[in-house]
């Protein structure tokens, strides 16, 4: 039988939490090399940027069917939330991603098979309390979430966000950066909240 979200609703216009793990739990960014290259892979498609090939040939860009709001790259998984515009368009960037990635980290580290344990997971986010509890949920999955390097964290915070990451449908939902990040630190009292979110993710340590 599969995984839970593994068969996921592919709905225009919706929210959408991605995360993937590496198999057995290996970690799945060794460098901090790795961390840039992933995120380069996802430059390479939502960007507005032209990007080439080493052959000269242009990457498909795809920012006018799917939004990147918030990631977190962890040492042996990752989260991404995103706005699927048009149906079809989170399989088809996940699937060049990971692949990529995947062809990436077995040539570097002399390896074979799957990196991933599965197939990207994805769960639906269906209202506003939700959505923001998703983005905290991926901006704390760190320890050292304010000074983590690879997180949309400091984008929400003020730094200008890169072109791929559009923030504004998660900004807009509260007043001001620093209510952001009262939210951000008010952990203690919405562990419950953070919990059943966990749950639903299905992603048991």
């Amino acid at each position: 039988m599969p995984g839970r979200n593994i068969l996921k609703q592919n709905v225009a216009d919706s929210y959408y939490h991605i995360y993937a793990r590496g198999v057995n739990k290996q970690g799945i960014y060794p460098e901090a090399a790795d961390y840039s290259f992933f995120l380069s892979l996802i430059k390479r498609y939502l960007s507005r940027s032209e990007t080439k090939s080493t052959r000269g040939a242009d990457y498909p860009k795809l920012y006018d069917d799917i939004e990147l709001l918030a990631y977190c790259l962890m040492p042996n998984h990752f989260h991404l939330l995103v706005y699927q515009i048009n149906p079809g368009s989170m399989q088809n960037l996940m699937r060049r991603i990971m692949t990529s990635y995947s062809g990436y980290f077995n040539r570097k580290y002399r390896r074979s098979g799957p990196l991933f344990e599965s197939r990207y997971r994805a769960s639906m986010v269906t209202s506003d309390p939700y959505l923001l509890h998703i983005s905290r949920y991926i901006h704390l999955n760190p320890l050292n979430w304010r000074e983590y390097n690879y997180s949309s964290l400091r984008p929400y915070l003020g730094q200008t966000p890169p072109d791929w990451l559009s923030i504004y449908k998660i900004s807009q939902l509260y007043n001001s950066r620093e209510r952001y990040l009262e939210f951000l630190e008010d952990y203690q009292d919405t562990r419950d909240d953070l919990a059943i979110i966990k749950h639903e993710l299905a992603d048991s340590k």
